[in-house]
């Protein structure tokens, strides 16, 4: 597909182009909220490995708890299909995402980026003509060296900034567009993207591709340490019995601070943040650095905090309320109460759980309760990394660090 190559970033051309036949790999948070989006303009078929997922998206289902992916699904025209055969899905494909995940390994200290290597071999061997864009974090470097080990085939970078449960939204109305690589093919995939944005002067960037992914870590890092900052603030008060909220609003009223992301809560968390953090400290093993450790350290720092704090009451039996990081998302992978858990089970508490989301009936060998009262009942300390409505009527019972009352 020599056009991708050969486009030289003038919009006017791209228009009279054959729209592009795009394939997204992997549909979870980055690839679900992707394919719905493009798929209002463009062929998209999605590809995994799951046939559950796969019937899900060809049901008009999300595979991802995210109110916009759901209402887009069943009220927009989307050219839209999913499938297991890599065959289909490569071999007409003009642009094809990767969005597999890329946990952080910590027995080699840096991501575990099998699933994109494989994908983008796999991809090469059937059809170099397709442009790929790696939508996975990873190692700052590796697309550069995909590129150098698979020359005949165009890799880009293009780092995503989504929130969980709001990743369409974030897609709609980007805060910024970042493609990495052969300034062509990323003009091209830039035009893609700002074409399907609600946002009319979405600022784009183009750079290379070892830049777009120090972006990537980078601009997680600093959110996470927003969070650690916060978090050491709100330790410090209660260690003080100052007001947290009152500090926090005196700190956030200069307009160079500013409010965002300082609510504390029980350390940063998620799919991002923790192995980004770790990902990026990895990256500066011949650079001198203090602050990137610290942000790590920090996280390790305020679970050993929080669960001091609750061992203070003396509780015979904790109740953790939900295990997801925050409202309207599905996932606890790395949610920072599982830390906290840890430290009270070995100090020889009860642990109880209480999570809709969970199927089975123990985790981490702690009983789970689907019934909301008996768990209230059997709880001393109620532990919530942010405050419910569920929870009003045991108020007294409930530990959180929730100031404002939101995510």
């Amino acid at each position: 597909m020599g056009l991708l190559v050969n486009f030289q970033g003038n919009p006017l051309e791209y228009e009279h182009m054959a729209p592009p036949k795009i394939t997204v790999v992997g549909c979870g948070y980055v690839g679900m909220s992707l394919s719905v989006l493009l798929a209002e303009q463009y062929a998209v078929t999605v590809l995994d490995i799951d046939p559950a997922r796969v019937a899900l998206v060809n049901a008009r289902q999300s595979t991802v708890v995210d109110p916009d992916i759901t209402a887009f699904l069943a009220s927009k025209t989307l050219d839209l299909k999913a499938t297991v055969s890599a065959e289909s899905a490569y071999d007409s494909a003009d642009i094809i995402l990767i969005a597999t995940p890329t946990n952080y390994d910590p027995n080699t200290n840096s991501f575990d980026t099998g699933s994109v290597d494989a994908v983008v071999g796999a991809i090469a061997a059937r059809n170099t003509q397709a442009v790929i864009v790696i939508k996975s974090t990873v190692p700052v470097g590796h697309t550069e060296k995909l590129a150098d080990q698979f020359k005949e085939t165009v890799i880009l970078f293009s780092p995503e900034f989504l929130r969980e449960g709001q990743a369409l939204r974030d897609n709609l109305y980007p805060s910024r567009i970042i493609v990495g690589g052969p300034s062509g093919p990323c003009q091209v995939f830039s035009e893609i993207l700002r074409s399907v944005a609600v946002t009319p002067d979405v600022d784009v960037l183009v750079m290379s591709s070892s830049e777009a992914e120090a972006v990537k870590l980078f601009a997680n890092t600093y959110l996470a340490m927003r969070v650690s900052f916060f978090n050491e603030l709100d330790s410090y008060a209660l260690s003080h019995a100052l007001d947290t909220e009152s500090i926090i609003r005196g700190v956030c009223l200069d307009e160079r601070i500013g409010s965002g992301y300082n609510n504390p809560s029980f350390g940063y968390g998620g799919y991002c943040l923790p192995k980004d953090t770790k990902q990026l400290l990895a990256n500066y093993d011949q650079v001198p650095q203090t602050l990137i450790q610290a942000i790590v350290s920090s996280n390790v720092a305020r679970k050993d905090f929080i669960a001091e704090a609750i061992l203070q009451r003396a509780p015979k039996t904790v109740g953790l309320y939900r295990l997801v990081m925050k409202a309207g998302s599905d996932n606890f992978r790395e949610s920072a109460v599982q830390g906290v858990m840890k430290r009270l089970k070995a100090k020889g508490v009860e642990v109880i759980v209480f999570e809709p989301s969970l199927e089975d009936d123990l985790f981490y060998n702690s009983a789970v309760i689907r019934d909301l009262a008996a768990f209230k009942a059997q709880s001393d300390v109620i532990v919530s990394n942010r405050m419910a409505d569920d929870l009003t009527d045991v108020v007294e019972k409930v530990f959180t660090r929730d100031v404002f009352g939101d995510n």
